[in-house]
């Protein structure tokens, strides 16, 4: 094997080590995103998954196998199935959000149509859940299926709770480990599920996936209002034209004094926004400290993820999934 720099990022270095696999998760996407039928649904799901992206995901659960000793075929098959919900979700999320940008490039609700769009992210899961059944492990299918499930109530969630300034910090930590936190666990779970490792492996890896969705999913939050547009893919500030109460915004409105909070009501709860007003929130976020404190709750979870995987036995491959909840969070150093 060729010898990895020191300087790559933990995910390019865990893609480098499971480049072989990687490959073979790649050509089994391609193969199952086809239809002779509806030749939309590949063109659709081409320009999102053929758009880059760090295949996270996958990556740890093909990290998650390995780390158990695998050496079936089955973690291709998880790997692929957790890209399709992932892919599938993204799908559905730029529909609800009116999005324009994805990575970087048009959603493909722009390029085609919210019922395009709609519609190919349904045919994903049906394709999750074949390759799914596919292993013949009940457990694995009851574990994706949880969240699957889990992903659709957090995102439900999300819409009761968005635009209301009653939003506190644990509504948005439900939301967080619906929507996202719950895909990085199963990624991670099932990866040592289908290895057979013992249950303490298993439940660390669990803990460690949900550990380290949440504090990515906050670093992303929080990237919004300090990131630059080609790391994050997408506008600064389109989480707070787009009226999300993300961690940052709950935390400074938690301390908002009686002319702040009527700010916050006009151009979250309103929705009357203007020139201005984006500066103004991120002066206020300053003043209160809550870009701070929310990089502090992202280093705890990222944490928590680093302790949670330090039980299994040190590998380079999991030393690189520690060095992963240290880089995630190191984007907003």
């Amino acid at each position: 094997m060729d010898q990895i720099s020191t300087a790559a990022k933990p995910h390019d270095e865990l893609a480098m080590l499971l480049s072989e696999e990687m490959r073979a998760v790649d050509t089994l996407i391609r193969a199952r995103m086809v239809s002779k039928n509806a030749p939309r649904i590949p063109e659709v799901t081409a320009h999102l998954i053929e758009a880059g992206g760090k295949r996270l995901r996958p990556l740890l659960t093909l990290a998650s196998a390995s780390l158990c000793g695998y050496d079936g075929p089955f973690h291709v098959h998880l790997a692929a199935t957790v890209e399709f919900i992932h892919t599938a979700t993204l799908l559905h999320d730029d529909v609800v959000d009116e999005s324009a940008q994805r990575r970087g490039r048009p959603t493909a609700n722009l390029m085609w149509d919210n019922k395009s769009s709609v519609l190919v992210g349904d045919y994903l899961f049906s394709r999750a859940f074949q390759l799914m059944v596919e292993t013949g492990s009940f457990r694995v299918l009851d574990i994706l299926a949880n969240a699957s499930a889990t992903i659709a109530e957090g995102e439900v969630l999300q819409l009761t709770a968005a635009q209301d300034l009653r939003t506190d910090q644990e509504i948005y930590l439900q939301v967080v480990r619906g929507k996202t936190a719950a895909l990085f666990a199963a990624a991670t779970e099932v990866g040592g599920v289908i290895a057979k490792a013992p249950p303490a492996h298993i439940n660390a890896l669990r803990e460690y996936g949900d550990a380290l969705g949440i504090s990515f999913q906050i670093v992303d939050d929080l990237l919004d209002y300090g990131g630059s547009s080609a790391n994050l893919g997408k506008n600064t500030g389109d989480d707070f034209r787009e009226r999300k109460l993300t961690l940052p915004l709950i935390k400074a409105i938690a301390q908002a004094d009686e002319t702040e909070r009527k700010f916050w009501s006009r151009v979250i709860e309103d929705g009357h926004q203007q020139d201005g007003d984006l500066e103004q929130a991120m002066e206020l976020m300053r003043h209160h400290g809550a870009l701070e404190a929310t990089r502090d709750d992202a280093v705890f979870w990222a944490e928590r993820a680093k302790s949670a995987i330090s039980q299994l036995p040190e590998t380079r491959l999991r030393n690189l999934m520690i060095d992963l909840a240290d880089y995630v969070v190191s984007r907003v150093s």
